[in-house]
């Protein structure tokens, strides 16, 4: 792990953001003209969900951080401008959660991002 093109976004940046105990350090990482896609069982490869901006993006993390779950980087590659990371979660129930994402840099700020994500059902 380390230093994605010396721009300051490391791999423990993006731990505490992860794992933190809310959406603020996480939010902090993308630049305000950042874009995420979602695949999962309901939002397929030909119809992701995409959320646009750092004020939806900001939505959706605190609907994910207010919820009872625990998050975890797993692991972390970075290369020049781009960065791919595991994540998994798990909800007080026991459900678990695992998500792949990529992630594109510029100037030390997610722009963008793609995640795949899966969970018990």
């Amino acid at each position: 792990m380390g230093t994605a093109a010396n721009t300051g976004f490391t791999s423990e940046t993006l731990r505490r953001g992860v794992e933190g105990n809310s959406a603020a350090d996480l939010l902090s990482l993308y630049a305000d003209d950042a874009e995420i896609r979602i695949v999962d069982r309901n939002t397929q490869p030909s119809h992701p969900m995409v959320v646009h901006g750092k004020e939806q993006i900001g939505a959706m993390l605190d609907d994910v951080y207010s919820r009872d779950m625990t998050h975890k980087l797993e692991g972390c590659v970075m290369e020049g401008d781009h960065v791919a990371f595991s994540e998994s979660c798990r909800y007080s129930d026991g459900v678990r959660v695992l998500s792949e994402s990529m992630l594109t840099l510029k100037d030390g700020k997610i722009t963008e991002q793609t995640m795949i994500q899966a969970w018990d059902e």
